[in-house]
């Protein structure tokens, strides 16, 4: 199995300190059994995070920063014929709209179900279609949208930009203008709509929006690769919950003390860099040396 962990090790002062909190002995074992294979280490304003970089090199997907194709890959996963034509991954999304900044709140929190989502979505659908764009569902959070200018369009993922403001986020260049546009013409139409007047009316947040990334052509992903993402540390880093991520992260740590669940290949990934550990076999003097230091989790957990 090779295993992912996303956000292991946050970049604020609150998430350092929770890291400096946590004891992770499990991880600490592993670590002293396994030989580092790489190390891709990264800015924290990029537009693909850490993990989604690894994920990408394990199934060998090819792309520039904010240009890894994964709306034509969960097209594909979600049975649309992808072949010839860029596609982007479109989000229904809720802007909060302050005085100074416009933030965007995790889409799980709009709690769309199938119907509800479908509504918005056959509402906006004439925007794209008369632009020419091809707009096609897939599920309440992943609509899908293809068009030559999202061949090389760079985007930002929304784990980038959740709970955060979007001046530094959002695709710029010659490629970007159309979506620009129809991102505010989605937004004047969704504004007064009676789709969300009923949310409110219910005290839930509104659609007003959308977000666009993982634009390029679909790309053959690897046969065979075992790949797991164990993502339960997403949610509370991304609202910035420590003491629930702390939690995850012992719950993680435990769930490695199973064998069956210990991964051959392990990539933590943090806000900039992600490490991958590989297990290997090692000579008794690497073994000796591992033993001799004790390998720390934190520590590296840290360096992320």
């Amino acid at each position: 199995m090779h295993l992912i962990v996303p956000f292991a090790a946050p970049l604020s002062e609150a998430g350092r300190h929770a890291l400096q909190t946590l004891k992770l002995p499990h991880l600490d074992a592993l670590l002293t059994r396994m030989t580092m294979a790489w190390r891709d280490d990264g800015d924290a304003l990029s537009f693909s995070p850490p993990h989604e970089r690894a994920e990408a090199r394990a199934l060998g997907l090819a792309g520039a920063d904010g240009e890894l194709p994964w709306g034509a890959l969960r097209a594909t996963q979600d049975g649309v014929d992808t072949d010839g034509l860029a596609w982007g991954l479109l989000t229904p999304v809720h802007w909060e709209v302050g005085s100074d900044h416009v933030r965007l709140t995790d889409p799980d929190a709009l709690a769309l179900d199938d119907a509800g989502s479908r509504s918005f979505f056959e509402a906006v659908q004439p925007l794209f279609e008369s632009e020419g764009l091809l707009l096609v569902y897939g599920a309440p959070l992943r609509w899908y949208v293809a068009h030559e200018s999202l061949t090389e369009l760079a985007t930002a993922s929304l784990d980038r930009v959740i709970g955060r403001h979007l001046d530094n986020w959002l695709p710029s260049g010659p490629n970007a203008r159309l979506m620009r546009r129809l991102q505010n013409e989605v937004q004047m139409l969704l504004y007064t709509h009676e789709l969300n007047e009923q949310r409110e009316a219910r005290g839930e947040l509104p659609v007003n929006s959308f977000w666009l990334s993982g634009c390029g052509l679909h790309q053959p992903v690897k046969q065979g690769v075992a790949l797991q993402v164990d993502d339960r540390l997403r949610t509370p880093a991304l609202s910035e919950d420590w003491a629930r991520w702390a939690e995850a992260w012992r719950q993680l740590d435990a769930s490695l003390a199973v064998q069956s669940t210990r991964p051959a290949s392990l990539v933590l990934c943090g806000e900039r860099t992600a490490v991958q550990f590989d297990t290997r076999e090692r000579s008794l003097w690497q073994r000796l040396q591992g033993t001799l230091r004790g390998a720390s989790a934190i520590a590296l957990l840290e360096t992320l």
